[in-house]
């Protein structure tokens, strides 16, 4: 497939994601971390017309100039941008108008490809990387809409759920690993994000991982046993925006008439114990790890345990957009890539040697190296295209939003653990 190809590809799937809302076009906001569907639409498309069209002709004409300034996202090197929490305030433009301007954007990037391969060519990591940008968009197209829809007591459906057989929970297990020298990081010719590199050599002590996600039947098992009111299993920063805020379950599940339900892009559904857990922050991942006498991977242990594993599993493309139980193969490793993305006890920062680029795409990833933890392996809202076993996801700690989950870790030989997940 060609790169104009695969460009019409992405682009057409963005919109596909988007269209059971478009004619309403009722995704506004629900919180500061939530863009409009319309936003993400027009902000895709700014990336390419600012770093490809605007980069390949001095005498770019912008098609508004006021898109410039409400769809930069957070690139300070272009120019000033729109507050992120306002974005929802944004009646103009039209989800029709945003529709037109992308159409536009794509018209002119067919004419720039028709003047051949001398002028495409020099642009071609710069759209690659926008290309995987607006796979990260389509994410965050359905991450949004939930929130959004989640907080309308008509529990709105973004689609019908896919039929599935009963789900039977599958024991968990552990594979180990041995302690050794191992290179992290992306190798090979394809593309990664800047924050995969450079690939490098870390000593990794003997660990052992679960053999699948944390599901919703070993994390209510945590709720009944006092787990959001017992500070011992939290961190400081943990326990305060327990309090803060009142935690008692991950996001999105509710207990109408006692009985525990949680809210999907399919509307209210009964809660499913073989599933993964999913909507929890990295502060309720770690708080259940340590209740279970285990811990979270490194990042680096993640990376080990999923090397060599195929990139198979329940991505965007299944069209389930939950997670989903264990097959009837527990054997091995499950579930390392789709379903919920796993929380990592790594904070999100450099590895040896990196160095962001000296353009506005520099910006990327490098200033995020912060206040963030790092997670892994995709989730059911992933298009399969975009993941590999070095990609490095971040969020801050208390995030709930993403499809987010949680896959235990513990050290060989550990001794006595106070719980066991069952």
């Amino acid at each position: 497939m060609s790169l104009l190809e695969r460009y019409f590809e992405i682009r057409q799937c963005t919109e596909r994601l988007a269209a059971p809302l478009a004619v309403e076009d009722c995704v506004v906001q629900s919180m500061p971390d939530v863009s409009p569907t319309r936003w993400h639409l027009a902000h895709t498309t700014w990336f390419f017309e600012t770093f490809v069209l605007a980069q390949a002709s001095s005498g770019y004409t912008p098609f508004h100039p006021a898109y410039m300034h409400l769809f930069n996202s957070y690139y300070n090197s272009v120019g000033e941008q729109f507050p992120r929490p306002r974005r929802g305030l944004l009646s103009r433009p039209t989800m029709a108008q945003v529709l037109e301007y992308r159409r536009t954007i794509d018209e002119r990037m067919k004419a720039l490809a028709r003047n051949g391969p001398d002028v495409l060519q020099p642009l071609h990591s710069v759209i690659e990387l926008g290309l995987n940008h607006e796979q990260q968009h389509q994410e965050l197209i359905l991450t949004d809409i939930k929130h959004v829809l989640s907080c309308n007591p008509l529990c709105p459906v973004y689609q019908d759920a896919i039929a599935g057989t009963e789900s039977i929970p599958c024991e968990l297990g552990w594979k180990q690993f041995p302690e050794g020298l191992y290179h992290i990081g992306h190798s090979g010719k394809e593309f990664c994000f800047d924050n995969e590199l450079p690939r490098h050599r870390i000593f990794i002590e003997n660990f052992e991982i679960a053999t699948r996600p944390v599901n919703c039947g070993e994390f209510l098992k945590f709720i009944e046993d006092g787990g959001y009111r017992r500070p011992e299993f939290w961190l400081s920063a943990g326990w305060q925006q327990v309090r803060a805020v009142d935690w008692q379950a991950p996001l999105y599940w509710s207990r109408p008439n006692g009985e525990w339900r949680q809210f999907t892009l399919s509307g209210l559904r009964p809660l499913d114990p073989a599933q993964p857990v999913c909507h929890v922050s990295y502060f309720e991942a770690d708080a259940f790890a340590r209740w279970a006498g285990a811990r979270l991977p490194t990042e680096f242990e993640w990376e080990v345990a999923s090397a060599g594993l195929e990139i198979q599993g329940n991505f965007v493309e299944s069209g389930r957009l939950h997670p989903a139980p264990v097959s009837e193969n527990c054997g091995g490793l499950n579930q390392m890539f789709g379903d919920v993305w796993e929380w990592t006890s790594s904070s999100y920062s450099a590895y040896p040697g990196f160095t962001p680029a000296q353009n506005a795409l520099g910006e990327y990833n490098g200033k995020f190296m912060c206040n963030q933890y790092v997670l892994r392996g995709g989730s059911c809202a992933t298009p399969r295209s975009h993941i590999r076993g070095s990609y490095r996801n971040f969020f801050p700690p208390e995030a709930q939003w993403q499809f987010s989950g949680i896959r235990l870790c513990r050290n060989q030989n550990s001794g006595v653990r106070r719980q066991k997940p069952e």
